[in-house]
């Protein structure tokens, strides 16, 4: 697939959660379509290594180490990239985690963690990056929902709560901000191979049930297939999180 489509040259993107998994991926896309990326997490070493990934197939990485559940280290942390390197024009809200326990034993500690690195990292990062696109009359927000803003499964009631939720406040950024030329958007993969997720790669009963869900029968892989035909017309290649991330941030 052509990077033409997507070409992002001169834009700079912020991406929350991204020293590896879907958010590097995401990274990775937005790069290769020629846009500068600020990597967020909160280890340091971690994303030194993502960003030495980036920049040694010739892509422009920079590295934002703050806390995005903190909402003042938030603002200072845009601020700081403002002031920096130039205006955020492309933010991807993908910081997430989860942590799972049935319900009726989960612990008021372990369901806030969830809902503040999930949810309320979602509304300041926006916040902070949307009062700066107002005036300058666009931007792209995307974020990362996911298969369970639709559904639930056992165990996953505060990550679901929190991708349910996300979802809606993805339209409702769309109704406050659309008049401002700002964008929104929220996706939703369904289960990738990710370091996050690698308990339920190895256990064999999940992904009994994972195979007889998934109309290709295997997980997502964060590895681009752009320009890769499939093997086989009943197994198409899935579209790589970086194609997405082209895609919403065009």
């Amino acid at each position: 697939m052509s990077l033409k489509l997507f070409d992002l040259t001169g834009r700079r993107a912020l991406v929350t959660g991204s020293s590896q998994g879907i958010g590097l991926a995401l990274a990775r896309g937005v790069a290769e379509a020629g846009a500068a990326v600020v990597l967020n997490g909160r280890d340091r070493a971690k994303l030194e290594r993502a960003a030495e990934s980036l920049r040694a197939d010739g892509l422009q990485a920079e590295i934002a180490g703050f806390d995005v559940t903190d909402p003042a280290a938030v603002e200072a942390g845009v601020a700081a990239i403002e002031a920096g390197h130039g205006p955020i024009d492309i933010l991807f809200n993908n910081a997430g985690v989860n942590l799972r326990g049935p319900l009726d034993e989960m612990p008021d500690e372990t369901w806030r963690a969830v809902m503040s690195t999930n949810l309320d990292s979602a509304f300041y990062c926006a916040r902070a990056v949307a009062k700066r696109m107002i005036p300058r009359g666009r931007g792209k927000i995307v974020n990362t929902c996911s298969v369970m803003s639709m559904l639930g499964r056992p165990g996953t009631g505060p990550y679901t709560a929190t991708k349910g939720a996300l979802g809606m406040l993805t339209k409702a950024m769309c109704a406050d901000w659309a008049q401002h030329g700002i964008q929104a958007n929220g996706i939703a993969p369904g289960y990738f191979s990710t370091e996050l997720t690698a308990p339920l790669q190895a256990d064999p009963v999940f992904n009994g049930w994972l195979c007889k869900r998934t109309p290709a029968g295997r997980r997502g892989s964060c590895r681009s297939w752009s320009g890769r035909r499939s093997s086989s017309p009943r197994r198409p290649r899935p579209m790589s999180m970086a194609t997405c991330s082209m895609w919403m941030a065009g």
